[in-house]
């Protein structure tokens, strides 16, 4: 089933089940460092299993299914077949600590679990999904290609406020980008991508896997990027496209190419700006074109990329594809192509609304959406970014939510009160650092260090690596306004002299 050949409105299990057909035993997914692969019979058989599964667990349609898995082809199996089941996946990071876990579970309170780890599940306090024996109890199901109703993803993204706000997609948006970076990737069942991006981010979900699925291409996952040996793999594995970030990117400028994988297309850029430099550093040395994109999660990733052929004016991270993009004032009107102003977004893979309503004020009666972002577009259509309008840190393509860093650190007794900003860096783009006013003043230096010591631990114990601050600061006070506002922004650049780095 060529990827003409499926109907604009085809389901996920449909597409699932017509590709099994069409390919086979041939390989659809490929573990990087495991070996393991997934052909596309294989993973119609897991989906077929996966929803006889929940119809056995009397898991209602639209149900939301929490995944906590390690290995990216089980994860990738589980989701796929938890959203060709009609239900509502809930990926979340495999890595995070449990106690992150658990701040999940309470906010998106799911019927189920499926993970890999018989003592996350238990901690979690989520009833784990029993795996079926193939053919055991399966006509519980019936056929998941008939299902009429369609799945979705939950996953938690940030408002304005810095606040954590649950967007739901449903199976349609997220088939509708997916359709798009086909297209305008011009992917084919010969292609064969790599993508060393977190699965529990809409990135590797919607442009690595859902686009492979569509164009009946092979796809080679890993579960972080590795630098010693990157090349030399994937010329080994027959790569003819990277799904990669800027930190990776910038990581991987660096250093020669020692052996250019023969068949590569192109190189994708995402989740934060791309430096000129790197695209320009990394597009030489490989001789493939570095495509620069923007996206974000309430738009089931993709809003511009930049053109195969490389056509891109400097600096701009593309043209719309599969969307609409406009600049507006803050008066909500639009603005003439070259002026800087707040960017919206509309189209069929946009949400329209929150999960439970919040930040409906982002949203027009049109259907428009306030990214959240600054920038303006020129008279060709290309989109180039100025920053963004809140408070969210971008750590190398992490979007980080300061309020969550600021409740571990002011739940600790001996903090009175924090305050979590981005600081720049060279790699990353952007990375945590955090300011505390202590109840009691550390007196020496031993006291000041043991202070420090005790908030590295509770971060390490209770946030996810890349949410951890670089550096912790005490302070004796912190910058306000007059109506006691936090100013943030008199915080990204610390004082020497009023500032202590956490070792």
């Amino acid at each position: 089933m060529s990827q003409d050949r499926v109907p604009p409105a085809c389901g996920l299990a449909r597409l699932v089940a017509g590709r099994a057909q069409e390919y086979g035993q041939r390989t659809f997914l490929e573990d990087a460092q495991g070996g393991r692969t997934l052909s596309y019979a294989r993973l119609a058989e897991l989906v077929r299993e996966r929803a006889a599964a929940l119809d056995a667990a009397a898991i209602p349609p639209g149900a939301r299914v929490l995944i906590d898995i390690e290995n990216p082809v089980h994860f990738c199996a589980a989701y796929l077949g938890v959203l060709a089941a009609g239900r509502c996946a809930v990926p979340v990071n495999p890595h995070a600590p449990v106690a992150e876990l658990v701040r999940t579970v309470s906010v998106v309170r799911p019927e189920v679990m499926i993970g890999d780890r018989s003592d996350r599940v238990a901690c979690s306090g989520v009833p784990p999904l029993r795996h079926l024996r193939p053919g055991r109890r399966a006509t519980a199901a019936g056929p998941a290609e008939s299902r009429p109703q369609p799945g979705s993803v939950l996953l938690l993204t940030s408002g304005s406020t810095g606040a954590p706000k649950a967007v739901e997609l449903t199976e349609d948006r997220l088939l509708h980008v997916a359709r798009a970076v086909v297209r305008h990737n011009r992917l084919t069942p010969a292609d064969r991508g790599f993508s060393p991006l977190p699965l529990f981010h809409i990135n590797a979900q919607v442009v690595a896997l859902l686009a492979s699925l569509y164009a009946g291409a092979a796809l080679l996952v890993d579960r972080r990027f590795r630098r010693h040996g990157f090349w030399e793999m994937l010329a080994d594995r027959d790569v003819t496209w990277i799904n990669a970030v800027p930190a990776i990117l910038t990581i991987l400028a660096e250093y020669p190419v020692p052996v250019r994988p023969p068949r590569l297309r192109f190189i994708r850029s995402a989740s934060a700006p791309l430096p000129l430099a790197v695209r320009q550093r990394i597009g030489a040395r490989t001789g493939a074109p570095v495509l620069e994109s923007y996206g974000m999660t309430e738009a089931a990733s993709q809003i511009t990329a930049t053109p195969l052929d490389g056509s891109a004016p400097a600096g701009s991270c593309g043209r719309p594809v599969g969307a609409e993009a406009e600049v507006r004032d803050r008066g909500g009107q639009p603005v003439p192509a070259g002026t800087t102003g707040q960017i919206w977004i509309r189209g069929a893979g946009v949400i329209d609304g929150y999960v439970g309503g919040r930040g409906a004020e982002r949203f027009d009666a049109a259907g428009w959406l306030n990214t959240g972002d600054l920038g303006h577009l020129d008279e060709d259509g290309f989109l180039f970014l100025a920053g963004r309008g809140d408070d969210v840190i971008n750590r190398g393509g992490e979007m980080l939510y300061p309020r969550e860093i600021e409740e571990v650190l002011i739940a600790d007794c001996a903090v009175r009160d924090a305050v979590v900003v981005g600081r720049p860096d060279s790699v990353l783009g952007q990375v945590p650092v955090a300011y505390v006013i202590p109840v009691r003043a550390p007196g020496t230096a031993d006291g000041l260090q043991h202070l420090l010591d005790v908030l590295a631990a509770r971060c390490a114990a209770e946030l996810s690596r890349f949410k951890r601050p670089e550096a912790v600061y005490v302070v004796d006070e912190l910058p306000r306004a007059a109506t006691g506002k936090i100013q943030r922004y008199r915080l990204r650049e610390p004082s020497p002299a009023a500032a202590s780095p956490a070792a």
